[in-house]
């Protein structure tokens, strides 16, 4: 064989070796499962993250046996996030108090910050506060998805002040975070203390619509919105 030609392949092979980390990447991806949800404004599209299975997991179960079919997007608040995953609200009426039901079990804390963190679109699980709920262990139904807002630095700076009192200084929002909440938005005085378990790809703008229906004292739309169907997409 030829030198040049032994050149060549020995190029070609580490360039090979070279890919091999990408395509995994892009395996990895495409790996994730997209769960569908109908709601009475449009589609929403979810892709749940890998690195968290238990929500992952649990959150396929449940749409996969109808449990979020016709409930309420029963918490709303405007440049914040929405709210849904009580099934009782599927008969509420006007002036219910909705949102109080669970399923009665809780799902450990899987937060893997800052790889995930409340960007605009983050599927996030709801759970009860740190005063009853120490270990952050989230509800095994009730999920929120983010909307929130964009943030300067002077107003990210007060927010890792309260993060700093919240978590003890553990919880540091990285100058790529940060830009991420200056240019695109979202919630980043929840980072590090909530799960995170995926986001919206597609559908965002129905989020928006979502978070800017009027709403009652207690933060239920004043007209229902619904999920009507939510489906795991092959």
């Amino acid at each position: 064989m030829k030198a040049n030609d032994m050149k060549k392949r020995l190029v070609l092979f580490f360039l090979l070796l070279m890919q091999v980390p990408v395509l995994a990447q892009v395996q990895e991806v495409a790996a994730r499962q997209r769960v569908l949800l109908e709601t009475s404004k449009g589609k929403i599209i979810v892709e749940l993250y890998n690195e968290t299975p238990r929500h992952r997991d649990n959150f396929l179960r449940l749409v996969r046996e109808g449990y979020y079919d016709g409930v309420l997007w029963h918490r709303v608040i405007a440049d914040f996030m929405i709210q849904a995953g009580d099934s009782t609200t599927r008969h509420a009426k006007p002036g219910d108090t909705v949102g109080t039901h669970d399923l009665g079990y809780t799902i450990p804390a899987e937060i893997v910050y800052p790889q995930f963190f409340h960007k605009r679109g983050a599927l996030a699980a709801a759970r009860e506060g740190d005063q009853g709920n120490p270990e952050r262990s989230s509800s095994a139904s009730q999920f929120y998805i983010v909307y929130g807002s964009t943030f300067s630095t002077l107003g990210l700076d007060r927010v890792q002040g309260r993060l700093d009192e919240r978590t003890q200084g553990k919880v540091v929002l990285t100058p790529e975070i940060r830009e991420h909440y200056k240019k695109y938005g979202g919630s980043p005085h929840l980072d590090g203390q909530y799960t995170v378990f995926g986001e919206v790809t597609d559908g965002l703008d129905v989020v928006r619509d979502i978070d800017y229906v009027d709403t009652d004292d207690y933060s239920r739309p004043v007209n229902d919105v619904r999920i009507l169907k939510a489906t795991v997409l092959q």
